[in-house]
């Protein structure tokens, strides 16, 4: 007899009274706890209404096919093949759970990026929105049915103006004029406990210089390097060439740091924004362009400028490195706050039209000096942008102004060569007679001034009186007979030069030379 649960002989069989089938014990208890019922009639059922029924041991005879090795062998063979098979059916579940937590995981991962990218924007948008709102109070009521966009678009509703029409601006607010005003004073407190570095290299090492390296950064289809600036703290050079691009490049290692592409003509000018990761190029394309590093190293447009109706010939960035003024051929010269690419102010003479080739602030930031196409070096008092002084005497356009370390000499350079300029009675007191003089520098202690024309020339500074001596002339090794611009890198350690050639070349002390003369120093 089977049981009526299980089909299978009972080991312990039961009864029930009612229903009177047979069942075993274990398999009908356990129906009769969860259910309370017959399983098989559906009656109500207690444990009392179950009997148990004694019978003799009951020895289950073997399988047929376990009777023998072949039949044991294959009784194996098939629980071997069913564990395989459910063996596999576990790996693939796990493959499949895999794949769906790498899913998961890598989904969490993108939201999490992409939160992070829009709080960042939002925190910008916020900070850039706040620093509107501090400007506008300075404003006038017509600027803010005028006003620019951070990009130096124009809003849609001023599309219709011609390239003519006058820009409102913002202006500069009492704000801005307050931090100029005090870092003024700041840094003409420091310039007079001002000392030479002992670092700085002597007289008798400049005299050593000769070229150590040349370092091809632009295309040969466009040579030619414009512009030049050097970042002191890190010793890398950024250089602006013909061809449109603009190279960042570490001198130390000798290696291209990036290179920036977006300019569709010649970059005429770059800057370093002191210490921190910014950028500024200027362009024949009439734009000026913000660029800052990512978190790779390489640096991206932030902000193209448009502000300028010709081409932008300088920038020049203030010493609070939070603001920057540009200058442009079409007459006006710009001052932009450098955070939203916003242009504050865009200065133009009305006396006389002149166009605006070179610009550079004084090192304490309330006086700007610009050069002209026609042969005018003015001098402006940045909080009220006016024109405070005017220097004639130069042939051709202006290329280049440099102030000294000191606060009290101006350095230009024209195509007739380069004058200097005592700022404190406004008058011309040297001039040097290089013709077509590209590019005047003085170095970051006010000691030595440098010179681009045909060849490269140093000259140690002196005062008014004293006489300027010249340390060392460098030849041009580019073959073009134009030198176009001259920097000085830290402590005057070397000199980097730009010509009309795509190579940048640096001179200074040899191997040799260098040790000894630390040596010394020491």
């Amino acid at each position: 007899m089977n049981c009526a649960i299980s089909g299978e002989v009972p080991v312990e069989p039961v009864v029930s009274k009612k229903s009177g089938l047979l069942y075993e014990k274990r398999l009908i208890e356990t129906h009769i706890s969860d259910f309370g019922k017959c399983p098989v009639t559906g009656e109500p059922h207690t444990i009392d209404d179950i009997v148990a029924v004694k019978t003799g041991k009951i020895v289950k005879p073997k399988p047929l096919h376990t009777a023998s090795i072949p039949g044991l062998l294959g009784t194996f063979q098939t629980e071997w093949d069913g564990l395989m098979l459910s063996n596999f059916s576990l790996e693939q579940q796990l493959h499949t759970a895999r794949q769906e937590l790498s899913h998961a995981l890598y989904q969490h991962d993108a939201a999490c990026r992409v939160i992070a990218r829009l709080k960042k924007e939002r925190d910008e948008a916020r900070q850039l929105l706040s620093e509107a709102e501090r400007q506008l109070p300075a404003a006038p009521a017509v600027a803010t049915e005028n006003a620019t966009l951070s990009n130096g678009k124009r809003a849609a509703d001023g599309d219709d103006q011609g390239p003519d029409a006058k820009k409102m601006r913002l202006g500069i607010s009492g704000e801005v004029i307050t931090e100029l005003t005090d870092c003024n004073a700041a840094l003409s407190q420091q310039r007079k406990k001002r000392q030479i570095p002992p670092t700085l290299a002597s007289v008798d090492a400049l005299e050593k210089f000769t070229q150590l390296s040349s370092h091809p950064l632009h295309k040969t289809s466009k040579p030619g390097i414009f512009s030049m600036d050097i970042l002191h703290s890190k010793d890398v050079i950024a250089t602006g060439g013909i061809d449109t691009t603009a190279v960042l490049f570490d001198r130390p290692s000798g290696q291209i740091l990036s290179t920036l592409t977006g300019h569709s003509k010649k970059v005429t000018s770059i800057k370093f924004v002191g210490d921190t990761d910014l950028v500024l190029t200027a362009s024949s394309d009439k734009t000026v362009r913000i660029w800052g590093s990512s978190e790779d190293g390489s640096y991206a447009c932030r902000h193209t400028l448009k502000d300028h109706s010709a081409e932008v010939r300088a920038v020049t960035v203030h010493a609070t490195n939070k603001y920057f003024v540009s200058a442009s051929l079409d007459s006006t010269w710009c001052f932009y706050d450098m955070s939203s690419g916003l242009c504050l102010a865009q200065v133009t003479d009305d006396s006389e039209k002149v166009d605006y080739t070179a610009a550079a602030f004084h090192p304490d930031g309330l006086i700007l000096g610009t050069g002209t196409a026609q042969s005018i070096v003015k001098i402006w008092d940045v909080k009220s942008q006016a024109n405070v002084a005017k220097f004639g005497g130069h042939t051709g356009e202006i290329t280049s102004v440099s102030f000294s370390e000191n606060g009290y000499f101006l350095a230009t350079s024209a195509l007739d060569g380069v004058r200097l300029w005592d700022l404190r009675k406004l008058k011309n007191f040297r001039t040097f007679e290089f013709p077509n003089a590209n590019s005047v520098e003085f170095d970051h202690s006010g000691s030595y001034l440098g010179i681009a024309a045909s060849d490269i020339r140093v000259f140690q500074t002196a005062s008014v009186k004293a006489e300027w001596n010249p340390v060392k002339t460098l030849p041009d090794l580019s073959g073009t007979g134009r030198a176009t611009c001259v920097k000085f890198g830290p402590d005057a350690k070397y000199v980097a030069v730009g010509s009309m050639d795509r190579n940048l070349r640096i001179f200074g002390l040899p191997n040799n030379d260098s040790t000894e003369d630390s040596a010394q120093d020491s």
